[in-house]
């Protein structure tokens, strides 16, 4: 970390340390455009890697891998493309999600780029018990539905009781828990196994609930801070 150099007028100032905490980059409004600024405000971030991919399993059928290998043909022939999907985040409220893309042979490199690209596009979680079972006060699901969409996949996060878990398939389970959601419902509809659309539909949800964080009046009527309970 001694060696980054910002170009950015937020990466000068997490340097110099006027910025000390993730929180106040959001609430100013900045926006992240070197992952070095997350490195260095929110420390070990937990990584999950999604399986958008598919390779042909044993009897037929498709078995899921983390690499998405797509193909184009060129006059001088085939030309191969992967692509990884990764997710950011840490329990107390922060997630990320990003892509890489690079030729074939290059999954060390392409990995880092989604993660880069992950931490860019970090954003806070807002957690609370918005389920009328429940209504115990603390930020283990969500204060409301809130739907999100990307391409035809349309989904809608509803708050369930404590207790209940995740009730989402596998892959949206690695994006939740990431974020710190430990009850939830979902209900889904569209191509959900385009697993790229689909992570991204759940991640759109998620950002309009993050739009509230930087709501103050909204913040004290539902008493929670930014990164869970007060």
């Amino acid at each position: 970390m001694s060696e980054w150099v910002p170009k950015t007028t937020l990466g000068k100032m997490v340097l110099n340390g006027e910025i000390k905490n993730m929180e106040e980059v959001f609430l100013k409004g900045y926006k992240i455009m070197e992952p070095e600024i997350v490195d260095i405000l929110l420390p070990n971030l937990q990584t999950e890697v999604f399986k958008i991919g598919g390779a042909s399993g044993k009897g037929g059928g498709i078995r899921r891998v983390p690499v998405r290998r797509t193909t184009r043909m060129h006059k001088s022939g085939r030309r191969f493309k992967i692509s990884i999907m990764v997710a950011v985040g840490n329990e107390n409220g922060w997630i990320g999600v990003g892509i890489g893309e690079g030729p074939l042979g290059k999954q060390r490199e392409v990995y880092k780029k989604a993660m880069n690209n992950a931490k860019k596009n970090i954003i806070p979680v807002m957690r609370g018990c918005g389920s009328w079972e429940c209504r115990c006060g603390t930020p283990h699901s969500i204060p409301f539905a809130v739907e999100g969409k990307c391409g035809s996949v349309r989904v809608k996060l509803m708050p369930a009781p404590k207790g209940l878990g995740l009730c989402v398939p596998d892959e949206i389970k690695k994006l939740l828990r990431l974020a710190g959601i430990k009850d939830v419902w979902i209900k889904s509809r569209g191509d959900t196994r385009t697993r790229i659309n689909f992570v991204r539909a759940v991640f759109d949800a998620i950002r309009k609930l993050a739009k509230y964080k930087t709501n103050e009046e909204f913040k004290k009527i539902s008493g929670l801070s930014m990164g869970g309970s007060e």
